[in-house]
């Protein structure tokens, strides 16, 4: 099974750094009843370990720890199927949600459709709000669902959902980075209905503020439309005017 392989593969390359970083192995191994050899003792000065190794090391098991829970069935795997963010954050209006993405592609300085933890700290920077490098990761686990790293556009719109909700912390660099926009997410954002027939109405409320919505896009695009087409017709008649 490729997930299997995988998990093997990992454990394998994780054993390989925890060998690199207690000392050299022994040069050979002739059977498993002999005895290891004792690994030499290293100087008093001499480090034992680096940090971006030990970084290393923890990123990689956390990330086979995950891979073995999926298989497991103690954590869901990596969504695959196709966002959409107006049926999965429907408490968003539409002009939200455009506007949360003009943001966000404003800031994927790499257009692969993430924010990636440099990006991150240009972001916060620009709003005033510079992190430290451990604040920035903490920014970014705080939403990472797949755990790779980065924000997707999923991944930006909850931090957005979380502080209309309050479900952040008051200290948290993600509130400053809603706080700070230009976007003013405690109107748009849902509290909560405090039971089901307030669920109800703001259900019903926020599908007809949907319908609205589009139908205002719709009759702006017509309209101009209709002004484009009265600006051909006066210029062609310009155009006959000067011919004759």
């Amino acid at each position: 099974m490729a997930s299997a392989e995988l998990a093997r593969k990992l454990q394998r390359r994780l054993q390989r750094g925890q060998a690199q970083e207690g000392g050299p192995e022994p040069a050979s191994r002739v059977a498993s009843a002999r005895e290891p050899a004792p690994e030499p003792e290293l100087p008093a000065c001499a480090p034992t370990a680096s940090a971006p190794t030990a970084s290393a090391d923890a990123e990689l098991s956390a990330q086979l720890s995950r891979r073995l829970d999926i298989n497991e069935g103690a954590a869901r795997p990596r969504r695959c199927k196709v966002f959409n963010p107006y049926t999965e954050f429907p408490e968003f209006s539409r002009r939200l949600i455009k506007d949360l993405e003009s943001m966000f592609k404003l800031y994927d300085s790499g257009r692969d459709g993430f924010i990636d933890l440099m990006e991150l700290k240009l972001m916060m920077e620009k709003l005033g709000a510079p992190q430290t490098h451990l604040g920035l990761k903490s920014m970014i686990k705080e939403v990472d669902e797949d755990f790779d790293g980065k924000l997707s556009f999923r991944e930006f719109l909850l931090i957005f959902h979380k502080a209309a909700a309050g479900e952040l912390q008051e200290e948290s660099g993600l509130l400053a980075l809603a706080k700070l926009s230009e976007i003013d997410v405690a109107l748009e954002g849902v509290k909560g209905a405090k039971d089901f027939f307030e669920a109800k109405v703001y259900a019903l409320s926020s599908a007809s503020k949907f319908e609205a919505e589009l139908k205002a896009e719709q009759e702006e695009r017509k309209r101009e439309e209709e002004k484009r087409r009265l600006r051909q017709a006066a210029f062609r008649e310009l155009k006959a005017a000067f011919s004759t």
